[in-house]
């Protein structure tokens, strides 16, 4: 049956086969749909309209007047479906407002205490993150504002080029509106006032709140924040929620394939949902797959639940700590946390020219997306392990979190810092003679290069099939010979800027 007659059977029997919530309501329904499917087509047969695409993606926007049945949907050619739900940003209650003399710098701020504790200001003799491009996808930003100015390329504003896309409010996760009312920014004003007390804020007075734009806030926070830390990055700031704080999940992934299409290096996704979404994951994966680094907050709600897109495979995802390294009370955490950064009491740039003091996984985020770019100016490929490695562990300040808060807390000068490059490790770490296998090499500070890269080992050992996965990890195909000396063999790295051997990669038994 061609497709065609497919759709002309279909439309007959459509009212037989759609879902039982149809009503007077209309449904915005997320679709993806291969080549050969006209999405014109479809939505005529459906009985609703397209109303916005993601380019490139096969992705579209329905406004339908019920949702089809999965079945129905399969025969369609829909290969996925999701409701467009609703997603409010998380908003920072209670703020401090400062403002400071018309004589400060207007990067004054990346000298807080929150600041010093990564080593952010020392890893800037090595790299200020210059090339690289870093996407923020978040709410309005201050562009006006002087910790800002000149660290800003183009971005674009989604809402305000919204063809008026629908999406169900009311079908917000729960969970994640609440975090954005209860008490968990209490802890920055214990933040604000340790860094008071170290007299770092003593010069500056308390703003007040009348007349300024707290939708812009959490936008320019978060830009602040990457600008301090990579202050030769250039931020991309992708506008996805409106001045109310809404926003919704095919706006959330267009805005990925934005950042991608658009030459980002790094994408900070300032949002978090309770439930895994298929757009908002095709996108990742689509942007995983460009080798772009993605950045999100670990969520508020102080649990191991998995928050997304943070808990996504390939996300590197931040918790927040204080400047004791203990874990913020309002930190969500688990197996899927990437590292820990600061977020307790942190200093940025706030609308109008004053600058904020608020607590929240986002700020997190953007701390390790600012961290990520400085790396990433170094290095094409292995900056996550740049990372990892470098993180400064602190399972000791959080007895009740061991191995929940990621590799540790980042240390951005030991992610930039040129360390001596060793070999750590080699698997499989025992053979026998006459043994072809697959090993793993892994090293940290090495730069393993495609093309450039060679290993050789003892006489009687062969080493073939070189494969860089990234600058500290490669594989390749191991050959024992049949007289290879028994007993620990060396294994040595060449790249074109060093050379690296590991002097008990492997033990060489006797074949029986």
């Amino acid at each position: 049956m061609n497709w065609t007659v497919r759709y002309l059977f279909f439309a007959l029997i459509l009212l037989f086969g759609l879902s039982s919530q149809a009503d007077a309501a209309s449904y915005p329904l997320i679709v993806e749909i291969p080549r050969t499917v006209s999405i014109h087509t479809l939505a005529a047969t459906l009985g609703g309209t397209v109303v916005d695409s993601i380019p490139g993606a096969n992705t579209y926007l329905l406004n339908l007047p019920v949702v089809p049945l999965p079945a129905t949907a399969t025969v369609l050619g829909i290969q996925w479906m999701e409701l467009n739900t609703g997603v409010r940003l998380p908003r920072f209650s209670r703020p401090g407002v400062l403002k400071v003399p018309g004589t400060a710098a207007a990067d004054w701020y990346k000298q807080q205490p929150a600041m010093q504790l990564i080593n952010a200001g020392k890893a800037l003799p090595f790299s200020t993150g210059r090339g690289v491009v870093v996407a923020d996808i978040n709410s309005q930003v201050d562009y006006a504002h002087p910790a800002l100015v000149g660290h800003l390329t183009g971005g674009y504003d989604f809402i305000a080029a919204s063809p008026g896309e629908p999406f169900l409010s009311d079908q917000s996760d729960a969970g994640f509106l609440d975090q954005s009312a209860v008490g968990f920014l209490d802890q920055s004003d214990a933040g604000f006032l340790d860094q008071s007390d170290a007299g770092f804020l003593d010069q500056y007075d308390p703003a007040s709140l009348k007349g300024l734009n707290p939708a812009y806030s959490h936008g320019s926070i978060s830009a602040g924040i990457i600008a301090a830390i990579a202050p030769d990055s250039m931020i991309m700031p992708l506008r996805v929620f409106g001045d109310d704080g809404r926003g919704d999940l095919f706006t959330l992934a267009k805005a990925i394939r934005y950042a991608v299409d658009h030459g980002a290096q790094v994408i900070n996704m300032n949002f978090d949902i309770l439930r895994p979404s298929l757009a908002v994951k095709s996108a990742v994966d689509f942007a995983l797959a460009s080798n772009v680094l993605l950045i999100a907050p670990a969520g508020n709600d102080g649990t191991s639940q998995p928050q997304y897109p943070a808990a996504f495979a390939g996300v590197m995802t931040a918790a927040a700590t204080d400047l004791s390294d203990i874990k913020g009370l309002f930190s969500n955490y688990g197996s899927y946390v990437f590292a820990a950064a600061p977020g307790v009491g942190i200093i940025s740039a706030y609308p109008g020219g004053y600058y904020g003091v608020v607590s929240g996984t986002s700020l997190s985020a953007a701390a390790l997306a600012g961290t990520a770019a400085l790396v990433r100016s170094l290095e094409t490929n292995g900056v996550p392990d740049s990372l990892a490695q470098t993180a400064v562990n602190i399972n000791s300040q959080n007895p009740h979190y061991v191995n929940q808060l990621g590799h540790g807390r980042i240390d951005a000068l030991g992610a930039v810092r040129p360390g001596i490059p060793v070999i750590t490790a080699v698997k499989p770490v025992t053979t026998v003679q006459g043994q072809t296998l697959a090993v793993t090499v892994t090293g940290r500070f090495t730069h393993f290069a495609p093309g450039t890269t060679r290993l050789s080992a003892g006489a009687g050992v062969t080493i073939t099939n070189v494969v860089v996965n990234s600058s500290t990890s490669l594989t390749a195909q191991v050959s024992i010979a049949t007289n290879a000396a028994i007993g620990m063999q060396a294994l040595t790295a060449t790249t074109s800027t060093e050379v690296v051997t590991l002097s008990n990669a492997f033990t060489i038994n006797q074949k029986e």
